[in-house]
């Protein structure tokens, strides 16, 4: 079996993969310091809960934006399967079969992101991701990643309100009935998800426009938040960063 590790900002996704099929997901929190015997307990742990050995696992393909993550996960990896795990950089992105620009500051993420779109679509594509930050990574129709818009992600936004001022609460992610909230919540939420609508909406067709036409998917934790409220997505997968690091096994292996 084939285990797939995206380590990011909030959370560490994992997806085990048989004969290139998804069969399970996992998710753990991020926490700083942690160190790769204490993942390597929760991994085993959950894997274990859901029917798999760690013996089954021969195969480990890492992406990592958080350089303390990229140790711990490779030593964990090591120790707990046995194997020597693929970490995503640029020192195999001449394998894959995009395009790579600026190679040493794109998020590894947001290749895996490319692989996944541009091999379910097979020409000029945009993957909105909606993470820690939001991304918008576009791909030419040669398969070329030609570049990358980042903007906070909306966990991040709504959480800063509720950071940094002191009469604003924390609120659910979810869209009002009007965009003029009657509270304070619905104020937070019509700021937020509605305006990030208009934000993702605007760069999406302005994007598509430079790019002559391309397909948009969306994906991440938050990707269902908007999926709702426009009509610019083609697809939404929230699976869909760690489907395209299964992807590279064709080309890592």
């Amino acid at each position: 079996m084939l285990l797939v590790i995206d380590a990011g900002n909030t959370n560490i996704v994992g997806g085990i993969f048989k004969n290139g099929r998804l069969v399970e997901t996992l998710r753990i929190r991020t926490v700083p310091g942690k160190t790769e015997d204490e993942y390597g307990v929760v991994v085993k742990a959950i894997l274990e809960d859901r029917g798999i050995a760690v013996s089954e696992v021969n195969r480990v393909i890492l992406s990592s934006v958080v350089p303390m993550l990229t140790t711990a996960m490779e030593k964990m990896a090591r120790h707990l399967f046995g194997v020597e795990p693929v970490v995503l950089g640029p020192a195999v992105y001449g394998k894959l079969p995009i395009t790579v620009v600026a190679a040493h500051e794109i998020g590894s993420d947001l290749v895996a992101d490319a692989v996944a779109a541009w091999t379910r679509f097979g020409g000029a594509c945009l993957v909105v991701d909606f993470g820690t930050a939001l991304t918008f990574t576009a791909v030419d129709s040669r398969g070329a990643i030609i570049g990358v818009s980042i903007a906070p992600g909306l966990g991040t936004a709504a959480g800063s309100l509720s950071s940094a001022t002191a009469q604003l609460p924390a609120v659910p992610l979810e869209a009002p009935a009007s965009a003029m909230g009657r509270n304070t919540v619905e104020a937070i939420q019509a700021g937020v998800v509605l305006g990030y609508t208009g934000l993702v909406e605007y760069l999406v067709g302005r994007i598509r426009t430079e790019l002559g036409g391309a397909k948009v998917i969306a994906t991440g934790g938050l990707c269902r938040v908007l999926s709702g409220l426009t009509d610019v997505f083609d697809a939404i997968d929230p699976d869909l960063t760690i489907c395209g690091l299964a992807e590279m096994e064709h080309y890592l292996y």
